[in-house]
């Protein structure tokens, strides 16, 4: 099934729950209806099945807003590591352009990886590297990289990991629901078809009454 856009769901919504409240509430349609198999009971039913569309549809907002606030937090914290990496990178890229190995050892040799977690794994050798080598350390302070400057790069990689992982539990949720919604609107769908196919056909010689269900009838 086709995802419906978001912004004709809630009017899809809205018509139906002024089609199922006119049908109920105005004696003419609802006598018509009744006659038709459509009795408050049935229409009651239908209503039922509204409510559990919206609740999906408001849950699914829910957790489409959970996942953009996530996404946005992720890319707040990659851009701050990115930032900072870029430019210890380049400042221990001039210190060891003359020491092959150390700057093998720190992942610097040749250009910045492009993918995320290739990226993301130079980013942890070098702070995991640096940390742990006081010779190093000695060397990169000399343009400013102190061992606090490495201890709070190795906390901004933690970070940025817990805030991907929440991103990607939201994505999953949001997928999970976004698919819950699309059933339950399935599910309204085909019992509102069936409902204005009953009323097309009880109100056909009375269509300013079927316009109070949310057809327009033709002149």
């Amino acid at each position: 099934m086709a995802t419906k856009p978001k912004t004709s769901e809630a009017k899809t919504m809205e018509q139906y729950r002024v089609a199922l409240d006119n049908a109920e509430s105005q004696a003419e349609i609802a006598a018509i209806m009744a006659d038709l198999g459509f009795d408050s009971a049935v229409i009651g039913e239908g209503k039922a099945i509204l409510a559990e569309t919206r609740a999906a549809y408001d849950a699914n907002k829910t957790e489409d807003d959970e996942t953009s606030e996530a996404y946005a937090d992720f890319s707040s914290k990659k851009e701050q590591l990115e930032d900072t990496f870029s430019l210890h990178r380049k400042k221990a890229k001039v210190i060891f352009r003359n020491d092959s190995l150390t700057a093998d050892k720190l992942a610097i040799s040749g250009a910045m990886p492009r993918s995320y977690m290739n990226w993301l794994e130079a980013a942890r050798k070098f702070y995991s590297v640096a940390s742990a080598d006081s010779a190093i350390q000695g060397k990169l302070a000399r343009l400013k990289i102190s061992a606090d400057d490495l201890a709070a790069a190795n906390t901004m990689i933690s970070d940025l990991e817990a805030a991907r992982s929440e991103y990607l539990k939201e994505k999953g949720e949001s997928q999970d629901a976004t698919k819950a919604k699309d059933a339950a609107f399935a599910k309204i769908d085909d019992w509102m078809s069936e409902f204005y196919a009953v009323a097309k056909i009880g109100l056909e010689d009375k269509p300013q009454l079927l316009e109070a269900l949310g057809k327009t009838v033709r002149s």
